[in-house]
């Protein structure tokens, strides 16, 4: 049976493959998307199940903290974490459309709805993705290889070249560090209340 270090030789293998294939310029297209939206000050909603729940949170608190550099917030809100919403709308209506009704609720023209899935096929995400659409937000998709129903409705979409779940969570992870640390990187300066902020917490420092 494979070990962890046979594991880990797989998956740096895979990611050489990765890097050379056209999966980075996917990913190139996410961050400027995402960095028209802050600079023009519109939002990120962020939503997925399970592990791409916990993945939808993961980057929200990355922008809305720090990733590396203390610097103003972005503006990011992951869906799904207010139980009372989730279990009521669920109960009452449906789960298949808790996440469009977020979305209805807190997004504007000029918003990014970020759907994340590793089959591409979730029915929430898809019907949150066709509200964003309907509601004039730009569509963010990160999926795995077929990129499923949810390619479609997506303006950029990132689908991880990888057919078993794990391995598609673990370029999903790798992905949204390095767009957090990009946009960290690029907007710092750019964003409004950056240099005041930068200066407040140096003076704590």
């Amino acid at each position: 049976m494979p070990g962890p270090a046979d594991l880990f030789r797989r998956i740096a293998a895979d990611l050489v493959v990765l890097a050379d294939g056209p999966y980075p310029a996917s990913v190139e297209a996410a961050i400027e998307l995402l960095a028209q939206t802050f600079a023009s000050g519109n939002k990120v909603l962020l939503f997925g199940n399970g592990g791409s729940a916990a993945d939808a949170q993961h980057v929200a608190a990355e922008l809305v903290g720090r990733f590396a550099t203390h610097r103003a917030p972005l503006a990011a809100i992951a869906l799904g974490t207010n139980p009372a919403l989730v279990t009521a709308w669920s109960n009452d209506t449906s789960y298949d459309d808790v996440f469009a009704r977020e979305v209805e609720a807190l997004g504007h023209p000029g918003d990014v709805a970020w759907g994340i899935s590793t089959s591409g096929n979730s029915r929430n995400v898809v019907a949150g993705l066709e509200r964003a659409r309907s509601g004039g937000l730009r569509t963010l998709g990160l999926t795995g290889k077929s990129g499923g129903a949810v390619g479609p409705l997506c303006d950029v979409l990132m689908a991880a070249p990888a057919a078993e779940t794990a391995r598609v969570q673990e370029i999903h992870v790798m992905t949204y560090h390095a767009i957090c640390a990009t946009l960290e990187s690029n907007m710092t300066l750019r964003t409004p209340g950056a240099a005041a902020s930068q200066a407040n917490y140096s003076s704590k420092s």
